[in-house]
């Protein structure tokens, strides 16, 4: 009997090897870490051609257009993807995260509304979490929502909101009971962004790039069916959608991290880096950390399977960011002088990295948010009590 796993890496692998090249040859690695906005047109070409020939939405059940693929196939799919150098997924977030989401807790007609689209590779979505006052702490969300007859109008901030210039949908998770405070009265509301009430707004970064996007809406309308569950199940979705995140495409993420410390690896040879001893111990310490990652997230993975997330799993974000963060700095010395040189008016890819890698241990939660999360949700230690402990 033939192996499944092994027939998707045969499958897709051959299929990415033949379709990676000519005009998406340029495409390779790009548009990953610090590199969102590389050939966006094109990449947006390539994700309509994965989707012609079925290549998105694959652990998708079939009667929704998607291969129902296993666990393990999903990680071989998403190994190969990455193996090949596949670029940044412009549907990343449909695909992903909504598109699972909405197979969880949509309607069926929600289901055929939004669902082909995204297969397809022709409606992009990102996503209205993150406030100003609202980042770690994101219940403390202030964007309300109030239904107007038969449409939902939304009034509100969003930020740090990827890719928004290039979305068709927001999902925007917002308040809808005047009065109501944290986890409750929160509702997970479905909004065009082309309309006179949504005005977005690009963050420049460090990086030069401006992937990351502001979001008001000023009676911003959506339709009264566009929401998903009713009022007051804001936050149980948000989170469901959030637990998608953690899914098979985090061996696919630790694929490109490999091809980034193997260009480390290969400067290094090149310009004699690696005769320092204390460059070798680092690389080494990096390639080790990075087969610790996979284990982890083999064993994280394999719970999930059987419906179970483990207290493992609240280790994943803090050990991969930190990881990163690390490896950006190790880059930047094997680099030597010339990290500190832009050519020809733009940064080289170690650069974006080493860049990008800075915001690794903020952004899904901060390297102290997650210690919290390990202390209370893992290890099951009780809460820091809050006001004066003397009162």
């Amino acid at each position: 009997m033939s192996d499944p796993v092994q027939k998707v890496r045969d499958e897709f692998g051959t299929w990415m090897k033949e379709n990676l090249a000519g005009e998406f040859a340029c495409l390779k690695w790009r548009g990953t870490f610090g590199d969102d906005e590389a050939y966006p047109e094109l990449r947006q070409k390539w994700e309509q051609k994965l989707g012609a020939d079925g290549w998105v939405g694959v652990g998708w059940p079939k009667k929704y257009g998607g291969r129902g693929y296993s666990l393990p196939e999903m990680v071989a799919y998403n190994e190969e993807y990455a193996r090949y150098g596949g670029p940044g997924r412009s549907g990343h977030i449909g695909e992903t995260l909504f598109g699972p989401t909405v197979i969880a807790f949509g309607t069926e007609e929600q289901k055929k509304q939004f669902l082909p689209g995204i297969r397809a590779g022709t409606e992009y979505w990102c996503q209205g979490y993150s406030e100003p006052n609202a980042g770690s702490d994101l219940s403390n969300i202030k964007t309300k929502a109030r239904l107007v007859g038969d449409e939902w109008v939304v009034d509100g901030q969003k930020i740090w909101t990827s890719l928004a210039v290039d979305a068709d949908w927001v999902f925007v998770i917002a308040r809808a009971e005047e009065g109501s405070k944290g986890r409750n009265g929160l509702v997970f509301l479905l909004v065009p962004l082309d309309q006179p009430g949504v005005e977005i707004r690009p963050i420049t970064q460090i990086t030069g790039g401006s992937e990351f996007n502001e979001l008001f809406f000023t009676e911003a309308k959506t339709a009264k069916g566009n929401i998903l569950g009713g009022v007051g199940d804001g936050w149980k979705i948000a989170m469901a959608l959030l637990g998608f995140e953690r899914g098979a495409s985090t061996l696919g993420q630790q694929m490109i991290f490999a091809n980034e410390v193997n260009e480390i690896i290969k400067l290094a040879k090149i310009n004699g880096a690696y005769h320092d001893p204390h460059i070798r111990q680092r690389i080494a310490k990096a390639y080790a950390g990075l087969k610790i990652m996979r284990f982890s997230a083999l064993r994280m993975l394999s719970g999930a399977e059987k419906g179970e997330w483990g207290p493992e799993t609240y280790t994943s974000k803090i050990y991969w960011a930190t990881w990163h963060r690390d490896l950006g700095e190790l880059a930047m010395d094997v680099v030597g002088s010339e990290a500190e040189i832009m050519k020809d008016g733009e940064f080289g890819a170690l650069q974006k990295m080493f860049l990008f890698s800075r915001a690794d241990t903020i952004y899904a939660g901060t390297n102290q948010i997650q210690r919290n999360m390990i202390a209370e949700r893992a290890l099951g230690m009780p809460k820091e009590p809050r006001g004066d402990p003397n009162a």
